[in-house]
């Protein structure tokens, strides 16, 4: 089962797994490459929908990060009026595009957040009660800063 399959269920998993197709720590780019995205995806892939969900990916992860959007991307969607309404998508950008207009509808989009800590940056959904959550793990990036701000206050020069 490809990564993209077992993400399934809530549209905060596909989003998230979406966005960790950058894994910036150990320098692996599920969208390097027409191959590597049919196999995270598990669907075939051209080089234009590869493309588009590379559009779609950086954009995301800036919003995600809390950045401005640098530009607009336009992912076709399709809205099914039966006897329910339904988005309908053909690419696996377009499922995504799904899944962040779902979370943006129910109010939870600004609960995808980017680590903060630039050797990380890996995407994250803050479960958090208050939307406070800043770090993908406390025990290890936020270890981290807390490591470096301390040594940082103890190496500053004390006034005396």
């Amino acid at each position: 089962m490809s990564p993209y399959a077992q993400a399934a269920g809530d549209p905060a998993d596909r989003v998230v797994a979406f966005l960790n197709t950058l894994d910036v720590e150990d320098g692996i780019d599920d969208l390097e490459s027409v191959a590597s995205y049919a196999a995270w995806s598990g669907r075939d892939q051209t080089r234009t929908t590869l493309d588009q969900a590379r559009r779609l990916r950086d954009q995301l992860r800036t919003r995600a990060a809390g950045e401005p959007p640098v530009d607009a991307v336009t992912i076709g969607v399709d809205v099914v009026l039966d006897d329910e309404v339904a988005l309908r998508g053909d690419t696996v950008a377009a499922e995504i595009a799904i899944a962040v207009a779902q979370l943006s509808i129910e109010g939870r989009l600004g609960r995808v957040k980017i680590c903060p800590a630039d050797d990380c940056r890996w995407a994250f959904y803050d479960h958090s009660r208050n939307q406070s959550r800043q770090w993908c793990s406390m025990q290890v990036c936020g270890n981290r800063a807390k490591v470096r701000q301390h040594r940082e206050r103890s190496a500053a020069p004390t006034h005396g």
